[in-house]
């Protein structure tokens, strides 16, 4: 056995451990299986949250990204400083009311703010949709990582089947706590590795940063700007402003809001995360590395940019440690979207439309028994899936950003938003995303006579335009009189 694979499975091994002993001396009923009894200070919400920086999509793509495309690759690290800015107004109200109403998932947040089953159900719906191909990406990197670091010793489906087995057995048992713990150990492990290699290889193989990037712009000239079609500064700046908003409209992501103990945590982890998110120039700077060094990588292959370079200049126990890294940004992130979606199926499609009198303990134990069936399904599409997962993780973030209007209305102080409004408005703009993307159509295709500098503009803003026109247009017909409004309506 090779010392990179003992050292990725003693990492595995670990993440096991402590996802399953986080839940001691906690009784697991729903709220503390979803939300952690609602009583994470401030460094496990601020992890909680920051592992949606560090996945196996930014892990292997990110570097990935900036081997294939050059200079695009920094719409990653502007969306996510974006989001976080407006984390410090956003958050707290969702906070304050989840708190009030005792909420523990979105769908929940969205039903009751609109006193809408309904329109919970479609919100349970969207997020499982979005989520599925989300967890499929994160068992894909799993395999690919394992795979590699071990030199195949263990393939890539062993490792997956692996690594599915590991994340259910901790979210049965113990749920977004064991998701916090083995946070703080991805994270600790991810900043060490990231902040090294992207420091050593570009010293170790062109003797500097301004010297690899002196190097490449004359090997590849033009690799470094914005090219003037495609990913273009047009389609940069509409896709961070597209994935900015939709940042917390993630199930897992917007469910770790209601962990945090009090508000003021969401507006020192805004000030924080920000430069947290820094930390991922040394991921690019790894990619950047590896394009001259690792040439000829094609297609999904150049995400494995990271690991070849890293094969090619370290011992292999140092690759094994880069591939426990990898494994937990797998881990860690994949639980938290079990937890979730795990959750949706049960208290808001389970109990919002099939029984509505269920209890808490009814669907906490339903929710614990979908885990393995959530899972097994992202197993299989990622095994079976091919390129329709690719189309699917495509539409994710156009999906789930189609909630943000109906988010946005609910925090006014008088929302004139109606829950038909909302209803139509998700509807329209998913029907958009899937249309869209299933043709594989583009702004410029639609609209031909648009200049130039708007035809690269993020597809999913014609998703979010239609949704907003429908849920106008919709609110303004279904305008309640003001003696059948109900009370909660006018809550702030």
């Amino acid at each position: 056995m090779s010392s990179a694979l003992i050292l990725i499975a003693a990492v595995t091994l670990v993440a096991l451990y402590l996802g399953v002993r986080a839940r001691r001396g906690h009784d697991m009923n729903l709220e503390q299986w979803t939300v952690g009894g609602r009583s994470f200070g401030t460094a496990f919400v601020f992890l909680l949250m920051a592992g949606e920086i560090y996945t196996t999509f930014t892990f292997l793509g990110g570097s990935g990204f900036a081997y294939g495309k050059g200079a695009p690759v920094y719409y990653i690290l502007a969306y996510g400083t974006l989001a976080y800015i407006l984390s410090y107004w956003l958050l707290p109200p969702i906070w304050r009311y989840a708190k009030a109403q005792r909420l523990v998932s979105q769908s929940h947040f969205f039903a009751r703010k609109y006193d809408s089953p309904a329109l919970g159900v479609l919100v349970a719906l969207v997020g499982v949709a979005a989520l599925i191909p989300y967890l499929v990406l994160q068992l894909k990197g799993l395999g690919i990582i394992v795979a590699t670091a071990s030199y195949g010793a263990i393939s890539s489906t062993a490792a997956i089947w692996i690594g599915a087995v590991v994340v259910t057995a901790y979210v049965m048992v113990s749920g977004v706590r064991g998701s916090a713990w083995n946070s703080v150990v991805k994270d600790v492990l991810i900043l060490a590795i990231v902040l090294f290699l992207g420091i050593y290889l570009p010293i170790h193989h062109y003797g500097g940063l301004s010297e690899m990037f002196h190097t490449i712009d004359a090997a590849r000239p033009g690799f470094l700007t914005f090219p003037a079609k495609g990913s273009s500064v047009t389609w940069f700046q509409s896709t961070v402003l597209l994935t900015a908003l939709g940042f917390f409209m993630w199930p897992h992501t917007f469910g770790s809001i209601y962990t945090a103990r009090d508000e003021r945590i969401f507006r020192r982890n805004a000030m924080v995360l920000p430069l947290y998110q820094l930390i991922l120039l040394f991921v690019f700077f790894v990619g950047f590395a590896a394009v001259l060094k690792v040439p000829g990588l094609k297609g999904g292959d150049i995400d494995l940019s990271l690991f070849r370079l890293s094969i090619q200049t370290f011992d292999p126990w140092f690759v094994g440690v880069i591939g426990a890294a990898g494994v937990l940004t797998a881990l860690v992130p994949g639980s938290m979207i079990l937890t979730s979606a795990s959750t949706l199926l049960a208290n808001d499609v389970y109990r919002g439309a099939l029984q509505r009198n269920a209890s808490d303990a009814k669907v906490g134990k339903l929710a614990r028994l979908l885990v393995p069936a959530v899972a097994l399904v992202a197993v299989g599409f990622t095994l079976h899936g091919g390129d329709t997962i690719v189309a699917l993780l495509l539409m994710g973030y156009s999906f789930v950003t189609q909630l943000f209007p109906a988010l946005l209305c609910s925090l006014a102080k008088r929302n004139r938003a109606t829950k038909q409004g909302a209803f139509c408005g998700i509807l329209a703009g998913v029907f958009v995303v899937a249309l869209t993307t299933t043709l594989h159509l583009s702004v410029a295709q639609l609209f031909p006579y648009l200049p130039d500098s708007l035809k690269d503009v993020n597809i999913g803003f014609l998703a979010l335009a239609v949704n907003v026109i429908v849920f106008a247009i919709v609110s303004a017909m279904t305008q309640p009189h003001a003696s059948t409004e109900p009370s909660h309506a006018r809550q702030h």
